[in-house]
């Protein structure tokens, strides 16, 4: 045994001291494959008489032979060999022969153990060799064999050609070594032995095409467990992978692009790879790659979004902040690190989408509240595709656009919930607002109300976040906000008549009584403006609803006014008495009062916002005309001489100027009543009938509501006793009444003269009636020729003369 003594080595039979025998305990490593002992079995004894499996210990021992050398099977060691390649212990080095696992499991828990072990055998070799070259000393320089032969001072001959040494077999790994290529992240490197290994499986013992994959019971069954293993380590290690590199460049992130790129040559190979197995049994890492990206984006939502504050729109702000995050990671250091034929963004960009689309899913299926239900449709509808996909290259994606986040019927079923929602919660607000506002109308203080701007916020909070989601959305919100108003305006009708009918508020002063109406006036124009938005941006259906509310606060409106107007009149009742008086020809004190009470309660008036101020001025310049006019056409005043006449109608145009210049400092728009009272004075003051025809023709075509009887009415004040001129004047007035019989008559606002009763027309007496009674001589006398219209005779008794 002198190279054991040379080694240090003792008889492996005998055990040296602290040391286990050779062969006394099985090696692990025997335990993970018996492939060694049959190959010791059948290569007998070296020729020096030593077992060969002794020899194999000695070799593991020095550190000289890898696992992966393995015996040629029915060659013996040291026998003429055949130009095969050799180790330098004699073994034949065969190509594909390499350990396998009975148990991958075992593998992995071993493998640490022999690393360690490999590394202190390797040591303990290296001091051995040392310690052997310092005990032969250093080797002398000799002289080449040309020096020798060829004598000084002649020339070298040239040395022989080298011939070329015959190509290294490249030796397989063993089923450890590339499990320990996949811990230490060498992934494209075990993945092509992984695929060797395979190869090996499938490949047919009697060559040609690789074959399905051996059963259980065949030979290779081992191994084929084997290759499965290994494909499992190595997918757990790109799947960690993807995680990893997703966390960014801090701690527990990923190495570098390096890894990333592994992981993409992995991806192209297996691709090519699966083109070689066929369908059947195709392995698909790419589809299993694009799943591990979606749960680590899942993963990566997941943890961004519940310890994110404010609630859903919180959560869903971190969401947004997270994705481009980690798109961003993605764009600039992931994706330029794979191979530009798997489309590593879009692969990305599709899993967090993906992961998104399931997290707003389980969201929207839970029962939200009404401002978590708006944020989840807003972000779905406006933020996402605004600042999240707008800010990355969704051009690079591959197979067309993204889908959805969540299905139609889930978004119009969150429609839905909302507009229900509203309708519920703003028709108990409204109510409740409106009868916080109600306590106040009765009492004596002087409060301004805020029911049109609470009413207002209320609506406007719905109608403005709705068309930000989707118009058709805001269409919807505008409808069910509209009908809600319409409902609330028909109730705010209701009260507003309750109040004014109270005999409670008749008792308040007048001032307050005015100041509480303007209060409910200044009500109407926010609301009637509400109301056209909402239907200018509802459906066609809304306008319906839309009718309703301003009927209702038109009626609101009027009532108002009128009771506004009924206030200011019964205090200007005592001037209006005054007018188409003998004194009133003379003095102009009634008019004066009527301009000096208008003017003082102007100043209240314009407290009142602009569409009813406008609205309230033109009814009260219609009505103080009407009252104006109406003693006229009552007869106080009888004009007997054209002086009179004269007189009459130089009064009324002053009058007539002096309540125009009043309503026009008043603002007042109804500018169609300062051309009545002119047209009446002309009437007065002119002589010839052609003239009066021609003005009473103005005066019809301006006011369509006069009738004959107003007509008629004025010729008897201004003392028109003719007949003829009489009937030709109101001729005229006839005619234009029955060509405007089918046009339609003027609206409320517009109406004058059918505001002004008249008294009974004249009875004019029959001529062949009173032929024969009455002289012919009584008959041509003017003033006989109206009479008033007789009294119908008493249905009263007279009493008895005692």
């Amino acid at each position: 045994m002198p190279i054991l003594k040379n080694l240090g080595v003792s008889d492996p039979k005998v055990p040296r001291a602290g040391t286990l025998p050779l062969r006394s305990s099985r090696n692990p490593f025997e335990e993970v494959s018996g492939l060694e002992e049959e190959e010791a079995g059948e290569l007998g004894s070296l020729p020096n008489g030593t077992s060969c499996r002794r020899r194999a210990t000695l070799e593991k021992l020095a550190g000289l032979a890898p696992f992966r050398l393995g015996w040629a099977p029915g060659r013996r060691a040291g026998s003429p060999g055949d130009g095969q390649p050799r180790s330098f212990l004699g073994r034949v080095l065969v190509p594909g022969i390499r350990r396998s696992s009975a148990d991958f499991g075992l593998l992995a828990r071993l493998h640490g153990t022999r690393a360690h072990g490999d590394e202190e055998a390797a040591g303990e070799a290296a001091r051995r060799l040392a310690f052997l070259r310092l005990g032969r000393g250093s080797k002398p320089q000799r002289a080449s064999l040309a020096e020798r032969v060829v004598p000084a001072g002649e020339a070298a001959p040239e040395p022989p050609p080298k011939v070329p040494e015959p190509p290294k077999m490249k030796e397989p790994l063993s089923v450890l070594e590339i499990l320990s290529l996949i811990q230490q992240r060498e992934l494209a490197r075990a993945d092509e032995h992984i695929l060797e290994l395979e190869a090996e499986e499938l490949a047919p013992s009697g060559g040609g095409a690789p074959g399905p994959p051996k059963a259980e019971g065949a030979g290779g069954g081992r191994r084929a467990r084997d290759v499965a293993l290994l494909y499992e380590a190595l997918q757990r290690e790109l799947w960690a992978l993807v995680r990893e590199t997703l966390a960014g460049p801090g701690p527990g992130a990923c190495a570098g692009a390096g890894a990333v790129a592994q992981l993409g040559q992995v991806l192209v190979q297996e691709e090519a790879a699966d083109g070689r197995r066929g369908p059947g049994a195709a392995r698909k890492l790419r589809a299993r790659w694009a799943e591990a990206v979606a749960r680590a984006a899942r993963e990566r939502l997941e943890a961004a979004a519940p310890g994110a504050p404010g609630g859903l729109a919180g959560q869903l702000e971190a969401l947004r902040a997270r994705l481009l995050e980690d798109m961003a990671v993605v764009r600039g250091r992931l994706a330029p690190a794979y191979p530009a034929g798997l489309g590593a963004f879009s692969v990305y960009l599709r899993g967090y989408h993906g992961a998104l689309a399931e997290w707003l899913g389980a969201s929207a299926r839970r029962r939200l509240p009404l401002a978590d239900r708006y944020a989840l449709l807003h972000w779905h509808n406006q933020v996402y595709p605004r600042e999240v996909l707008g800010l990355v290259d969704t051009a690079a994606l591959e197979n067309g656009e993204l889908g959805p986040l969540l299905s139609p019927g889930t978004l119009r079923g969150l429609e839905d919930e909302c507009v229900t929602d509203v309708k519920a919660q703003t028709r108990a607000a409204l109510l409740r607002v409106l009868q916080e506002d109600e306590e106040h109308w009765g009492s004596l203080e002087d409060q301004p109300s805020s029911l049109a701007q609470d009413v207002c916020e209320l609506l406007e909070e719905h109608t403005e976040r709705a068309p930000r989601i989707s118009q058709e959305f805001g269409e919807r919100m505008a409808h069910c906000c509209l009908g809600g108003l319409a409902e609330f305006l028909q109730s705010f009708q209701q009260r507003v008549e309750r109040f004014h009918e109270s005999p409670a508020v008749r008792e308040m002063l007048p001032d307050t009584y005015i100041s509480k109406t303007i209060a409910l006036v200044n009500c109407g124009p926010p609301l009637r403006a509400l109301a056209e938005r909402l239907a200018r941006v509802g459906p066609p259906e809304s306008e319906p609803a839309r009718e309703a509310s301003a009927s209702a606060l038109d009626h609101v409106t009027r009532l108002c006014h009128r009771v506004v107007a009924d206030l200011l009149f019964q205090e200007l009742q005592p001037h209006f008495n005054k007018l188409m008086r003998r004194k009133w020809l003379s003095s102009a004190e009634a008019l004066d009062g009527i301009v000096g009470t208008l003017g003082a309660q102007a100043l209240a008036l314009r407290r009142m916002q602009d569409e009813p101020y406008q609205a309230l001025v033109a009814e009260l310049h219609r009505r103080a005309l009407v009252e104006y006019v109406r003693p006229l056409l009552r007869g106080r005043l009888r004009c007997s001489s054209a002086r009179t006449r004269s007189r009459v109608a130089g009064r009324l145009r002053e009058d007539a100027a002096q309540l125009q210049r009043l309503f026009r400092r008043l603002e007042s728009q109804a500018s169609w009543l300062d051309a009545v009272v002119p047209h009446l004075a002309e009437v007065m003051q002119l002589e010839d009938t052609p003239s009066i025809q021609v003005e009473v023709g103005v005066l019809v075509r301006d006011y369509p509501d006069i009738r004959q009887k107003h007509v008629a009415a004025l010729l008897d004040i201004r003392g028109l006793r003719n007949t003829a001129a009489r009937q030709e004047i109101l001729a005229v007035a006839r005619d234009l009444e029955l060509s405007e019989e089918g046009a339609l008559s003027p609206p409320r606002d517009r109406a004058f003269f059918a505001d002004i009763p008249v008294p009974r027309p004249s009875f004019c007496l029959s001529l062949p009636l009173f032929l024969g009674r009455l002289p012919l001589s009584r008959l041509a006398r003017p003033s006989l020729a109206c009479l008033p219209r007789p009294r119908p005779p008493s249905l009263v008794r007279p009493r008895a003369q005692r």
